[in-house]
């Protein structure tokens, strides 16, 4: 998809050799030249740690969704785990909560989620061990980006989010939603006739 405007904000740590990129998601592609440009391929050149898909509503400015780039100059420098030829997929659009028709906000246990994550995979000593989670979260191979055109859209990787298992078998799940059925149906009557009573006192009886 295309937009008419593109935000990018770009924040660098000397100390850890990564970079933040934030750009409209309509706009990846942009970056992706910009990025191209700059370091030859980033993709290739391994730069890439981790991309987050924010959800849309979340500025006043504007309505198109976010994406968060962690760009790391080493992905092997001694401080976290070694994460060379991997890159970290987020797709959190899910998040956050409506605070008025057009607005939404990310609550702290939101930024928690998504940044524990990030943590995790990347192996702070601090954080909990990391594990993919379907619909949220992916660790990929290069060659797994490089097979998908070096695409770099959360979404495509880390698939839907896993059906809550039912194991209540067929027989006694159709038992259990007929007698809720009747029960439905037996509260509708009442309240038919109760309401029928109602119009009834009134003068208009049917």
């Amino acid at each position: 998809c295309a937009t008419s405007t593109l935000y990018v904000g770009i924040v660098t740590s000397t100390n850890t050799g990564t970079a933040l990129i934030i750009s409209g998601a309509a706009g990846e592609w942009v970056i992706r030249a910009v990025v191209k440009a700059a370091y030859g391929t980033a993709v290739e050149a391994d730069l890439v740690d981790c991309m987050v898909a924010l959800p849309g509503q979340l500025f006043y400015s504007t309505q198109i969704p976010v994406c968060l780039w962690f760009l790391a100059r080493s992905k092997n420098n001694g401080r976290f785990r070694d994460r060379q030829g991997e890159t970290l997929f987020i797709d959190a659009r899910q998040l956050g909560s409506l605070v008025d028709r057009t607005h939404r906000e990310l609550t702290d246990e939101d930024v928690a989620t998504v940044a524990g994550t990030y943590h995790a995979w990347r192996g702070d000593p601090a954080a909990r061990q990391y594990q993919d989670i379907s619909g949220f979260c992916m660790a990929v191979s290069t060659d797994e980006i490089r097979k998908h055109g070096h695409v770099l859209t959360p979404g495509r990787y880390v698939g839907a989010a896993a059906a809550e298992e039912d194991d209540e078998p067929f027989e006694e799940k159709m038992e259990r939603l007929v007698a809720e059925l009747g029960r439905q149906q037996a509260e509708a009557a009442n309240l038919d006739a109760s309401i029928a009573a109602s119009l009834e006192g009134l003068g208009y009886a049917r």
